[in-house]
């Protein structure tokens, strides 16, 4: 037996005594024991403030990016003790794949987010907001990371996911966590993250480690952190409702389980590829996990004319479903995560049945794959009915946090849409249906009391991640019972941990602060040319001022030549009446084009290549006799790591392009992104 630590302080500690013995899901034997008694709380979350928030802040979002990537790839080589340990908890080979490999997922997907924001350890928000008549006042905002510490509180049933999922996003943003996984999975946590600190690939003090039960946990944070709960609504209001909480004014993220359901659209009809479609989707998302996720369906809402043939369908499949030990052949569900899981539900399915059917499954005859599967944890699928569900409402009401759903009528497709905001706010909910119309009234009508919705059909199906499958990029929350919080969601999730302020001052004054170049600011002429400069040498806000140039009418003819452009405005004189044009007017991709003429300094130097183009936009037509010249600008710059050790140093910036006309008028904008060699190799 194995005493299971808390990783705390920068060291691998024990709680005082025994809080919690911990027991393998499938056979009942004792794992060890785990305690987090007697930790100091306070000086844990000022360990994480001062000696992992200090060095996070430090680092760029591209540090951080590539420290999430390398700390993946780490994981990624270890996974097949983290599968090992998984099976304790009774999960399958499936149920540990969503779990693990989704965990690290979570870690490559935030780190391809610093492709998404500057090179800089802050982030520059939006565009800037004009302040004075002479341009000489402006506002921005950036944001910051708070200098506080995300405590984590995650349920049972995601050990590995549930920790790095938000890690990953709390890591980007710069502030260091402290998790608390439950303590009846927290073995499995544990051993993900002594690789984490062995790794050496987070500053030390980002990441600390609760094993044990963490009472007191929550008495000691302050405006500067953040905490999130993943488990129970009932749970998660009493912690969000503590006095510290509002006191402090803390940040607080709820994401509970919730009463998810799924719909069959009623032009899914039996013999469909999307109502074979919908039983499939349905029998995984109830046996998945043992029906461990707070993703998972609850509600199946069916048109009242197919409720026979989809209640057929699903128990056909439920009574192919082997239950028993993961690791003997064919099972395809194992037990719930503890014995104590396994009468919470009952519990449940008891309160359910005083207002409905069971129609399939037996709380207590199911046969058991496996000699040394022990019953206590195991639980067999349930499928209730409910003929009623507007007036017998308990289904919209009790959760049975297993492999429990009930099947429900409904008449119209409204119905449908009432009868899944009746959970009273969901994470997730889906419509099976090959009617696109059908697809968006639902999506439409139901999409205020919910997180996510999924429209499965034919033609996604095969790359579908599913009813249960939050991504990285997308947020997973949900109003009402799932707790109204939100995480993930890529950009958005990392914005979460940062301060947004707002800044004023001269535009070269906040140029200097955001290290974007900001219109009104200083710019010193370069010199050299800013394409005779490496990466380094470039400094924000230095200009070219080139050369001009006098647009005449055969250039306008010769650019509809080349490109094939001969719209009306560039070559009809005689059709322009009613039209904003006053003649025949030069093409904005002439511009532009004529305008890279003009900046561009042509021998081979430090810049690469110019491969992309943004915010482009036309602000003044230009006619034959009217003189261009571009104010060429360093705007920003963006490190890029070498991809190989073959790879040349490089990195990206971004330019500025000002075309003005003789009055001194800008007719035309961009941005123009280029890889810009560095005079050093790394």
């Amino acid at each position: 037996m194995s005493t299971f630590q808390n990783y705390i302080l920068g060291n691998w500690m024990n709680g005082d005594g025994v809080e919690t013995e911990l027991f393998h899901a499938v056979t009942n034997a004792e794992l060890g024991s785990v305690s987090s008694a007697g930790i100091d709380y306070e000086q844990v979350l000022d360990y994480g403030r001062r000696t992992g928030g200090r060095a996070l802040r430090k680092m760029t979002f591209q540090e951080r990016g590539r420290m999430l990537k390398a700390l993946a790839l780490f994981l990624m080589e270890r996974k097949d003790r983290y599968y090992e340990v998984s099976s304790w908890t009774g999960a399958t080979k499936v149920d540990s794949w969503i779990d693990i490999e989704g965990g690290i997922g979570n870690l490559f997907a935030n780190a391809s987010l610093r492709k998404q924001f500057p090179d800089l350890p802050y982030y520059v928000d939006g565009t800037a907001a004009p302040l004075s008549k002479n341009g000489t006042f402006i506002g921005h905002h950036i944001m910051v990371p708070k200098e506080g510490v995300a405590v984590h509180i995650n349920a049972f049933n995601f050990p590995v996911w549930g920790m790095l999922e938000k890690i990953a996003v709390n890591l980007m943003a710069g502030v260091p966590a402290l998790v608390k996984p439950s303590e009846y999975t927290c073995y499995l946590t544990e051993v993900v993250v002594r690789d984490i600190i062995a790794s050496k690939i987070l500053p030390e003090g980002s990441l600390q480690l609760i094993c044990g039960l963490g009472r007191g946990i929550l008495d000691h944070v302050d405006a500067r952190d953040i905490v999130t709960f993943t488990g129970s609504a009932a749970t998660g209001k009493i912690l969000k409702g503590l006095p510290r909480i509002s006191q402090e004014s803390v940040s607080f993220n709820l994401e509970a389980d919730s009463l998810n359901a799924t719909v069959l659209g009623k032009k899914a009809i039996p013999g469909t590829v999307e109502f074979d479609l919908f039983i499939k989707e349905t029998v995984k998302e109830i046996t998945i996990k043992a029906g461990q996720k707070c993703t998972a369906v609850r509600r199946i809402i069916v048109p009242e004319e197919f409720i026979d043939e989809v209640q057929s369908a699903i128990s056909a499949r439920l009574a192919s479903t082997k239950i028993g030990n993961p690791s003997e052949e064919g099972v395809r569900m194992g037990p719930l995560a503890t014995r104590l899981q396994a009468e919470r539900v009952r519990s449940s399915v008891e309160e359910l049945s005083k207002f409905q059917q069971i129609v399939f499954g037996d709380l207590d005859h199911f046969d058991i794959v496996g000699s040394s599967a022990k019953r206590d944890a195991f639980f067999a699928p349930i499928l209730f009915r409910n003929d009623n569900p507007f007036h017998q409402t308990a289904c919209h009401e009790i959760e049975a946090f297993g492999p429990v759903a009930t099947i429900m009528p409904y008449k119209e497709l409204d119905d449908a849409i009432e009868l899944a905001k009746m959970g009273k706010g969901s994470l997730v909910s889906s419509i099976v249906t090959p009617d696109n119309q059908e697809a968006r009234d639902y999506v439409v009508g139901a999409a205020s009391m919910h997180g996510r919705i999924l429209v499965l059909n034919e033609q996604c199906a095969k790359e579908s991640t599913g009813h249960g499958s939050p991504m990285p990029l997308l947020t997973h929350g949900g109003p009402g019972r799932a707790g109204g919080g939100e995480e993930m969601g890529g950009k958005r999730g990392v914005l979460h941990y940062l301060q947004r302020t707002a800044i004023q001052g001269h535009p070269t004054t906040i140029t200097a602060i955001t290290e974007q170049f900001q219109v009104g600011a200083e710019m010193p002429e370069a010199n050299p040319h800013v394409f005779r400069k490496h990466f380094e040498e470039l400094v924000i806000g230095e200009t070219v001022f080139t050369h001009k140039h006098t647009v005449t009418d055969a250039d306008i003819v010769n650019f509809a030549n080349v490109s094939g452009d001969n719209f009306y405005a560039h070559m009809d004189a005689t059709s322009l009446e009613g039209t904003i044009f006053e003649r025949r007017v030069a093409h904005g991709y002439f511009i532009l084009s004529k305008a890279a003429g003009l900046f561009v300094d042509p021998k081979k130097g430090p810049v690469l290549l110019n491969y992309g183009l943004e915010e482009a936009r036309f602000t003044k037509p230009v006619y034959p006799g009217a003189t261009i010249g571009v104010r060429f600008t360093v705007k920003e710059k963006v490190d890029q790591e070498k991809r190989s050790e073959d790879d040349i140093p490089k990195g990206i910036v971004k330019f500025l392009v000002d075309v003005y006309d003789e009055t001194g008028e800008t007719v035309a904008l961009a941005t123009i992104l280029t890889m810009v060699k560095k005079l050093n190799d790394n």
